[in-house]
């Protein structure tokens, strides 16, 4: 008689193997399973023994292929009156879940292919319905991840991913020391962000500085509510980039003004407006740049006020950023542009963020290189009808390793 079982592959103490079936051409392998009668049937809900068998069922559980080989199990499995949960419940047999059609170790296999592929391939792979490979790889993120984890959060960035066309967002929250995304919601309203806040303890608030963030009004307002000793700081990247609008706006304002024989020189110059000196390497891009500045005082003014907004986050003493800001601020009230004034009131009335970037240089470029591979997430998936399934695979991807 021959030793050689299949026994080994299929470790799961509570079950006997009791027959099996192989369909060569279409490489599928079929087992069928019974409860070891060595074995009391125990409680899948609390673990405790049940009295007596209320009734037999069975259920096919799809298992680890062998080799290029699907296995599937026809499981029988009892369902007994449990004293301590005061009701009848299927028993546990360990190596599967109640009311899953995957064993254990399925289940983790599917959920470490979908850390790579998106679940349409991984489905393909195993000859899954996607659905199936959702739910598997969702309860597994759920099982470790439901609850937000507040440890270690000292200085935070704070800003919104569009999910789709029409004004949907979420609220990106980022532990700005580790880049680990900490939470997610749907909506930029100061109810979401003042959500985050109330799931944190008492301790958990007070350990927490400062936190990163674009001029939003409901972002601060939450801030403000949940969390007043926070201290809140302005983002360089998002006042630069509402300042170049402002700067465009004006270029277009002076090429209608402009005589017809100046107008070449404003043609083809809105990138050499909106970019640094030092990134203009062509020598005729730089000339181009000098003869539009010795054309036009006025945007030649614009963009010494734009080389004076950048060193403003530069300062790490709040005196010498507050005399910059206010310089700033005057300078741009002097030019006869309405966008201007109303841009230098902005920034006096928060001026404390920028301010507050001189005790905390923080800013949300980090955020930003995060929420682009949030999109390549989103991207590669096209697109997430779950909202709640997206944001534990984002949650997932920036885990720290």
């Amino acid at each position: 008689m021959s030793a050689v079982s299949i026994r080994p592959y299929f470790p799961f103490c509570r079950v006997r193997i009791v027959r099996q079936s192989v369909d060569v051409a279409n490489k599928v392998a079929r087992l069928g399973m019974e409860p070891d009668g060595r074995y009391r049937p125990v409680c899948h809900g609390c673990g405790r023994r049940q009295r007596g068998i209320h009734s037999w069922r069975q259920r096919w559980l799809r298992d680890l292929p062998v080799g290029t080989t699907r296995v599937w199990l026809a499981c029988r499995y009892r369902r007994g009156y449990c004293p301590h949960c005061g009701g009848y419940r299927v028993e546990d047999l360990e190596f599967f879940a109640p009311y899953q059609r995957v064993t254990r170790r399925m289940a983790r296999y599917i959920h470490d292919l979908c850390k790579v592929l998106t679940v349409k391939q991984v489905a393909a792979h195993l000859g899954l319905d996607w659905k199936t490979v959702k739910q598997v790889d969702r309860a597994y993120l759920e099982e470790r991840h439901s609850q937000t984890d507040y440890s270690g959060l000292r200085l935070l960035a704070v800003d919104e991913i569009a999910l789709r066309k029409g004004h949907r967002y979420m609220t990106v929250v980022l532990d700005y020391e580790t880049g680990r995304v900490v939470w997610l919601a749907r909506e930029r309203t100061s109810h979401t962000l003042k959500s985050f806040f109330d799931g944190m303890t008492v301790e958990q608030k007070q350990a927490v500085e400062a936190i990163a963030m674009d001029m939003w009004d409901p972002f601060i307002k939450a801030v403000r509510e949940a969390a007043p000793h926070v201290k809140i700081v302005f983002d360089l990247f998002h006042v630069v980039a509402a300042f170049n609008r402002i700067v465009d706006k004006i270029r277009l304002a002076e090429y209608r003004k402009a005589l017809a024989e100046d107008k070449p020189v404003y043609k083809g110059s809105k990138y050499l407006l909106l970019v640094t000196r030092q990134s203009l390497r062509r020598r005729d891009a730089r000339a181009h740049l000098k003869a539009l500045l010795q054309l036009n005082q006025t945007i030649a003014s614009v963009m010494i006020l734009r080389e004076g907004l950048n060193r403003i986050w530069s300062y790490r003493s709040r005196a010498w950023a507050s005399r910059r800001l206010h310089e700033w601020c005057a300078l741009a009230s002097s030019l006869d542009y309405h966008d201007l004034h109303v841009f230098a009131r902005r920034l006096q009335r928060y001026g404390y963020g920028i301010l507050n970037h001189c005790d905390y240089p923080i800013h949300t470029c980090r955020l930003e290189g995060v929420i682009n591979k949030i999109k390549l997430i989103k991207r590669q998936a096209y697109g997430y009808r779950d909202e709640r399934y997206f944001s534990l695979k984002v949650i997932q991807a920036f885990l720290p390793n």
